[in-house]
């Protein structure tokens, strides 16, 4: 059985505030199986965004594992913006949740995959 995005969610936010971050949810999608965006803020005003990772990605021993991959950066929030609203035009039923992190490396929250 897989963990419902919703519970998957909930469970970054408590991971976030346990390592001393902010996390709020931006956008609430669907409850069973929507896609999730990160948008990881540093305090000196960077941002990343995360996105599902492609399919290829993913690895059998962990099948429940949700894997992210950077979908864009910098400091131009508009730019990122503007890609998030095309990814909803697109699925409507995507999750945005956006984070702080803190002293912890964002990667250390979500499974990152490298090209």
């Amino acid at each position: 059985m897989r963990v419902t995005t919703d519970l998957w969610v909930s469970a970054l936010l408590r991971r976030v505030f346990g390592a001393g971050g902010f996390a709020a949810v931006v956008k609430r999608g669907a409850t069973e199986a929507g896609a999730v965006f990160v948008l990881a803020r540093s305090r000196l005003g960077e941002l990343a965004l995360f996105g599902p990772a492609p399919q290829t990605s993913y690895d059998s021993a962990k099948p429940d594992e949700r894997f992210f991959s950077l979908v864009g950066a910098g400091d131009d929030a508009a730019a990122l913006d503007a890609r998030l609203e095309r990814e909803k035009k697109f699925d409507p039923d995507i999750w945005v949740v956006e984070i702080e992190a803190g002293a912890v490396p964002v990667e250390e929250l979500i499974a990152v995959k490298t090209p």
